[in-house]
Parts: structure tokens; sequence; C-alpha cells
């Protein structure tokens, strides 16, 4: 038996959505980045970009377990000497963009180099229920459904 080894002209992708109402962050980056990846796929290939487009919409309802969402922070340095600064779920959430919540929680779950830089650029993020990918006609995967706990009510 020989290893599948994926070619790029046998690599099909879908369009996925994703509706991100009341979904524990954690447990919908990590289904997003196994999507983007492409490990639920047989035909994964390390080397391959074969994973989904994913689209998430309504991430700004997203939701989290106990009380990260006033105490879990988030850290980053300006690059200049005492330019560390951190914020909180929360703040990120009120904030002019909610959606880099769940983008940073993905590219967090997703390796470090080319391949995931360039499995990262299939994901898109909307605060909203709005999104311009119409004409892709993407499926809907219902996240809530997988696992009772992925649901925060």
């Amino acid at each position: 038996m020989k290893t599948y080894s994926a070619k790029p002209s046998e690599i099909e992708k879908k369009w996925i959505l994703i509706d991100a109402e009341n979904l524990v962050v954690g447990r919908l980056a990590a289904v997003i980045a196994s999507r983007l990846r492409g490990k639920h796929l047989p035909t994964f290939t390390p080397h391959m970009d074969t994973g989904d487009h994913v689209i998430v919409i309504n991430a700004e309802k997203v939701k989290f377990t106990g009380k990260k969402l006033s105490d879990k922070k988030y850290y980053r340095h300006t690059g200049y000497p005492g330019g560390i600064k951190e914020t909180t779920p929360e703040k990120v959430l009120e904030g002019k963009f909610p959606e880099r919540l769940v983008e940073m929680a993905v590219k967090r779950m997703l390796p470090r180099g080319p391949m995931a830089r360039q499995q990262f650029s299939n994901l898109k993020v909307y605060a909203g229920p709005e999104h311009p990918h119409v004409a892709q006609s993407p499926e809907i995967l219902d996240v809530a459904s997988m696992n009772t706990k992925n649901v925060r009510a």
C-alpha cells in the first residue's frame, strides 16, 4: 500500500458557512482550523493546501466559558522597550473590530509558516450576519449540533 499525496489538479476546494452566534470561541476555532488545513478529508496532504474556504458570520456574538470574558488576557508587543500591551476579550468584542477575536483564535491554532499563512487567507470573518460571498453558494456547517459543549446559551 502506498502513501497518497494530493496533486494540485486533484484538489477541490469547497466554501463553508458557519454561524458563530452563541458558539464557544475555542471550540469554534478548532473546527475552523481543521477545515482550513483540510484534516477532515481523507486526501489530507501536509505540504498541500487541501482545505476549504471558511466564512464565519456573527463573530461579535461568540461566547466564552467561565469568567474568561473578563479574566483572560491577550498580550502583544509594540517592538519598543517596555512596549507590552494587554487587552481582554471583553474589550475586543466591544471595540471596532470584534471579528479579530475569532481570527486570532484560529491563527494561533494553525502551524507557523508559509503554508499556514496561505491557509489562513482562506478564512473570511464578519461581525454581522451579512457576507459578500453569496455567489460561491457556501454549504452551511452546523457546529452547534456537533457537540453540546460547542454552544453557550
